[in-house]
């Protein structure tokens, strides 16, 4: 029998998966067994990215915290409503009556979150346009100095908005059960464990996080 050419062991076990779920696959055997089992789901990630202005994906952002998916879509519709059909602008925002926003669904401390997002774009301290030339931690540190934005949220940002590829979200407890799960572990790694282990998936970590998602069928919204 003929030697099989190099590589070949890694174009049967990512056929029908993107280059990068290849390489994931190939640098760690666990990850490898998840994903023939899940996927393909790269192309998913494709479709999704970009779906909203930077602008829009931060509002909505703040308004979905804490809530399932179905009660953010309804507050975030009554919020369309008050401003006429459509996602307000910064300067509406600031101009509207704190208590219609609080009317409409939102808590007291995410009218104030929601405003000062509105208050930072128009007054030019976030400049949204230039998020995309930012490195993932720049853009963590401009998002997190708006109220009620912690890193989970511009992990997030990062992953489904400007589907940046290598963001390991260590906080995020679907991850963390996730690679529980796919490592056969006693009990949910820590982040730093989670951090460590992750390692061996750079440049991917994305793709680790919605395989690890998809495991427990909760991906954000």
């Amino acid at each position: 029998m003929s030697p099989r050419p190099a590589g070949a062991h890694l174009r049967e076990s990512a056929a029908g998966f993107s280059d990068a779920e290849g390489e994931l696959m190939a640098a760690d055997r666990r990850m490898a067994t998840l994903m023939k089992t899940l996927g393909p789901i790269q192309p998913e990630r494709d479709r999704r990215g970009s779906r909203e202005d930077p602008y829009e994906a931060l509002a909505r952002a703040i308004c979905g915290q804490q809530l399932s998916t179905k009660a953010a879509a309804t507050i975030w519709g009554r919020i369309e409503a008050l401003f006429g059909g459509g996602t307000p602008n910064p300067k509406q925002v600031i101009a509207a009556d704190p208590q219609a926003l609080r009317d409409a669904g939102l808590s007291w401390s995410k009218v104030s979150y929601f405003r000062d997002l509105a208050e930072r774009v128009q007054d030019g301290a976030l400049d949204v346009g230039r998020l995309p030339e930012l490195s993932d931690e720049e853009v963590i540190d401009e998002l997190t100095a708006i109220k009620g934005i912690g890193r989970w949220t511009a992990e997030m940002f990062l992953i489904f908005h400007l589907g940046r590829p290598d963001v390991l979200s260590t906080g995020d407890l679907g991850v963390r059960k996730g690679a529980q799960l796919a490592y056969a572990l006693d009990e949910m790694p820590t982040p730093a464990e989670l951090q460590q282990m992750g390692e061996a998936w750079r440049p991917h970590r994305t793709i680790a996080c919605l395989y690890f998602w998809r495991s427990l069928d909760n991906t954000p919204e």
